[in-house]
């Protein structure tokens, strides 16, 4: 009989590791049955995505667009020192979660928010839950963490416990009880959303480095981690050459350079502005802000692009709109959100308050994040709890010192891995060998297991999107058989374990292509 925890499980891997996890409960220590049974709550739950990023690079607010609520404090504030999850619940609540387990019930704030002050001496918290009845939050949990770069040590120590980036194990024979490093290999994040500014810092590497914990010790790669460019309506774009005078275009041509920066440890960098994405989405657009930009249309161009200069002209002028109006329009639009919405409404008089919005949302670039976010981790679900899952059961079974159970759970592993359903999986480890440098390939051979092992679309896996099935198909079946050729002559041992998955992936590809 199928449990309620198996009929949430994101797809046919995840159910097989969930089958390995209960056949190898009876066959390990105690502690390590514990270190299983978590593993399979996990697997149960939604794909845990934290976003990461820089201290004031806009983390918090791209949380509440991508929620679609204004709930996550964006001022600093005891809040921002701490880890949160937002996650589903049938009753909007607050969990506050000591280091000690214990936990305490907070209500929201008058103003929808979690409270920026606790009442609680936070040295003593572990990270904050949050529970909301948000579709969104029903496919996906959201792990907000403190910004990098000006955390106190506390919160450093927090963040790491969290997720997981604790790697030493303690001797603490005789307790049936996780030990911190059973807790922390099973407590991670699946997935990264990096947040970065314009102004990247050469260790942003080290920086996403050190979210390799938080993909439940895998590296963060391609097949688990994007990026994106926030504040995008900040740049320059008389600074980037070939934008043209145009904001989004440089911010374009931005990301795709700090894309081949960051890469290979992140399958793309997408522009976004995640404060006019938050007003848009989560409500704080209102029809009296769309009656304020009316106003606002109706001035002589030559003047309001004078205000547009700067957000101290825009608030300052002398106009009929109050300037505490003006205000409230900079703190939820910036001066680029308001251009935009002066110019929708100059285009179209007669537009709605609701459509505005929408061309907000749209120039926000949104949306683009979303699909994104649709492709790398919402079809790939099953296969990346799967894999985080492989890693925790690994090293449990290598925390708990037994050198026999080490071995049955090395076993049992290789005979799932085995099986042809799994190969996905062996297609997620080949692509993190490659991408981590552990296994070297020709820059053109690495790029083309990036391309096949970081997209969910045939078409893109095979560098032809849009093409039809019988090109897909033999070109799919001229690959194969190439990279079978190279596993055999010419590859490196290494070379030719990748290869082989390669090989098998395209073969695949053909079928999946040709039965359609």
């Amino acid at each position: 009989m199928t449990s309620p925890e198996q009929s949430r499980l994101a797809g046919p891997l995840s159910m097989s590791v969930a089958n390995l996890c209960h056949r190898l409960q009876s066959q390990v220590s105690a502690r390590t049955a514990a270190g299983f049974a978590e593993v399979l709550r996990r697997l149960g739950a939604p794909l845990q995505v934290a976003v990461a990023g820089r201290i004031k690079s806009g983390k918090s607010t791209l949380v509440n667009a991508l929620i679609g609520r204004r709930v996550a404090p964006t001022d600093i504030g005891e809040c921002t020192r701490l880890v949160t999850r937002f996650q589903y619940g049938t009753v909007d609540r607050v969990e506050i979660v000591f280091t000690d387990g214990r936990k305490q019930v907070l209500p929201f704030a008058a103003d929808g928010m979690i409270p920026a002050e606790l009442g609680v001496d936070i040295e003593q918290v572990s990270h904050i839950e949050a529970y909301l009845t948000n579709a969104v939050l029903q496919g996906m949990t959201v792990i907000d963490t403190p910004g990098l770069g000006s955390l106190d040590a506390a919160s450093v120590s927090r963040t790491e416990q969290l997720l997981g980036a604790a790697k030493h194990a303690k001797d603490d024979e005789g307790s049936d009880e996780l030990d911190d490093t059973s807790r922390n290999a099973v407590a991670g994040a699946e997935a990264v959303l990096y947040v970065v500014t314009q102004g990247v810092r050469a260790d942003d590497q080290q920086a996403l480095a050190a979210f390799t914990a938080a993909t439940a010790s895998r590296e963060a790669g391609p097949v688990n981690a994007i990026a994106v460019l926030n504040k995008a309506d900040t740049i320059a774009p008389e600074s980037v050459e070939g934008a043209d005078g145009d904001i989004w275009k440089a911010a374009t041509i931005l990301s795709e350079k700090q894309a081949s920066t960051l890469k290979p440890r992140v399958a793309d960098v997408l522009p976004v502005i995640g404060l006019i994405a938050e007003s848009a989405e989560s409500g704080g657009f209102t029809s009296a802000d769309a009656e304020a930009l009316r106003q606002l249309a109706d001035l002589d161009d030559d003047v309001l692009q004078t205000m547009l200069i700067s957000a101290d002209i825009f608030t300052s002028w002398e106009c009929d709109v109050p300037s505490g109006t003006r205000l409230r329009l900079l703190e939820k639009l910036d001066l680029f959100g308001v251009s935009h919405a002066v110019e929708a409404i100059r285009k179209e008089p007669e537009i709605t308050a609701g459509a505005l919005r929408r061309s907000l949302l749209d120039a926000s670039g949104l949306e683009a994040v979303r699909q994104r976010l649709s492709i790398v981790f919402a079809a790939r679900a099953d296969g990346i709890k799967a894999a985080a899952a492989l890693a925790s059961v690994t090293a449990l079974a290598h925390a708990s010192g037994d050198p026999g159970e080490r071995q049955r759970v090395h076993d049992a592993i290789e005979v799932l891995l085995a099986k042809p359903e799994a190969h996905q999986l062996r297609l997620l480890e080949a692509l993190t060998l490659v991408a981590s440098g552990a296994v070297d390939m020709p820059e053109d051979l690495s790029e083309e297991v990036l391309r096949v092992g970081s997209n969910a679309d045939i078409g893109a896996q095979l560098g032809k999107p849009g093409a039809p099935r019988p090109e897909l198909a033999a070109h799919a079946l001229e690959r194969a058989g190439w990279w079978r050729s190279f596993a055999s002559f010419g590859a490196t041992p290494a070379q030719s374990r990748v290869a082989h998955v390669v090989h098998r992936a395209y073969f695949l590809m053909w079928q999946q292509v040709r039965e359609a």
